[in-house]
């Protein structure tokens, strides 16, 4: 992956899962894998820039599936965006990340119920397929922005190096607030 900024276009597609102020100037993109240990590692970290960012800050996660080492990582992906659909797209995430050695779809169907998703049936089997396509596309955008594995996070555009922590991502994002503010 280049230090180039990559495209918004990109990496925030109409109808992206938006956490915080959706018109925030800086906007944080994490490719992630739902059974992914450091995933769910970085969701703190995250969500707490974005908390603390007085709006100035949101955050878009897309799926980034890693299917060859993580085996459920396909069907929580497709679970969250059954969620995404009845209004619990981030309560969803939140279990998944919470019980990631459970994710049959007996346990997905748990998850949605904890979550307050309305028809939790929807969350699993043949009825989350439906979102398979928004799932593959997440997963190709990522790859056309040189995502190799998880979590990717990249802040106005730029990729994030090494790992996710506070002062890093609040160092990219006061670069991608000072790059925003210079006339073109």
């Amino acid at each position: 992956m280049s230090e180039t900024v990559v495209d918004q276009g990109l990496l925030v597609p109409e109808g992206a899962h938006v956490l915080g102020d959706p018109a925030a100037p800086v906007t944080v993109v994490e490719f992630a894998d739902l059974e992914c240990p450091y995933c769910r590692d970085a969701t703190p970290v995250l969500r707490d820039v974005v908390a603390s960012s007085g709006g100035t800050v949101r955050l878009v996660l897309r799926h980034f599936p890693l299917f060859e080492v993580h085996p459920h990582a396909l069907v929580a992906a497709l679970a969250v965006e059954a969620a995404g659909a009845q209004g619990r797209f981030w309560e969803m995430v939140e279990e998944l990340y919470a019980h990631q050695d459970r994710l049959a779809d007996a346990d997905l169907v748990a998850a949605a119920e904890r979550a307050g998703v309305p028809d939790p049936g929807a969350v699993a089997g043949p009825a989350a397929q439906r979102w398979s396509e928004r799932v593959r596309r997440d997963y190709g955008d990522g790859l056309a922005a040189g995502v190799e594995g998880t979590p990717t996070v990249f802040v106005g555009g730029v990729p994030l190096r090494g790992r996710v922590t506070p002062e890093r991502v609040r160092d990219a994002v006061a670069a991608a607030t000072a790059r925003a503010g210079r006339p073109r």
